[in-house]
């Protein structure tokens, strides 16, 4: 950052926090209004800042992976906390792509850890960090929105991400889909039959030389494992991993 950006953003802060005081002692619509004018310059403040935005990424990164070998309230603590930080990444970054991924991941995953239903609060915050993912990247996510399809009994959103996912070469491998347990209670539905069916005939006419979508060792969700210097690489650093010993209990 420049100097003058420095200096621009310290005065911009300067009046925002301006503005915060004045709208405490205010009261009603006027006070809501001048909370809301302070709230989106504080937002402006953080914006596209690279470094702290890279930083919080991978420290959510970090934070997630040490939930999932955790157990009870210190997990749910660590996802908590991992959630934050993707969230502060997104307010700086809104593109940030791996912090949309792996949000929904986070959430996916305490929700798995509180053993709550598919139609809990926990599962529509998932799928609203898939859908901002798909949105800055599409597709990226439509395996996991899915798997949450699927698991809530919505058949045609099911099918329609799990199309999508497919077109734009974001689906693991039909063994993996297929053993997947968020999936296990439409694998024997027809339609979901005939999906698979496309892709086994799909992959009979591939060239053989054709180069393979790029998987990690980690399994079903889709989180990014590299950092993102810039949105032009974004696209060659989603990997997908694997699935949390939680999930797998």
């Amino acid at each position: 950052m420049s100097l003058l950006d420095s200096f621009t953003k310290k005065s911009k802060l300067n009046a925002t926090i301006k503005q915060t005081a004045l709208a405490r002692k205010s009261e009603g619509s006027t006070a809501d209004g001048l909370f809301k004018a302070a709230y989106q310059g504080y937002a402006e403040v953080l914006h596209d800042d690279p470094l702290r935005a890279e930083a919080l990424y991978n420290w959510g990164f970090a934070l997630l992976h040490q939930a999932k070998i955790k157990t009870g309230d210190e997990a749910a603590n660590l996802y908590q906390d991992a959630i934050q930080k993707f969230a502060f990444c997104l307010l700086i970054n809104p593109d940030y792509l791996g912090s949309a991924i792996n949000g929904g991941v986070a959430y996916m995953d305490l929700a798995r850890l509180k053993k709550v239903k598919p139609d809990d609060t926990l599962y529509e915050l998932a799928k609203k960090q898939f859908e901002k993912a798909n949105a800055i990247q599409a597709g990226t996510a439509s395996y996991n929105l899915a798997c949450i399809y699927a698991l809530q009994g919505k058949k045609d959103e099911c099918l329609k991400a799990l199309e999508k996912a497919r077109d734009r070469g974001a689906l693991p491998e039909a063994d993996e889909i297929l053993n997947d347990p968020d999936l296990a209670g439409i694998k024997e539905q027809d339609w979901f039959v005939a999906f698979m069916e496309t892709l086994n005939k799909k992959a009979e006419v591939e060239p053989e030389n054709k180069e393979p979508v790029v998987k990690s060792t980690d399994s079903k969700w889709k989180l990014v494992e590299k950092n993102f210097e810039s949105e032009e690489t974004a696209t060659e650093q989603v990997t997908v991993t694997e699935k949390s010993e939680a999930e797998e209990k």
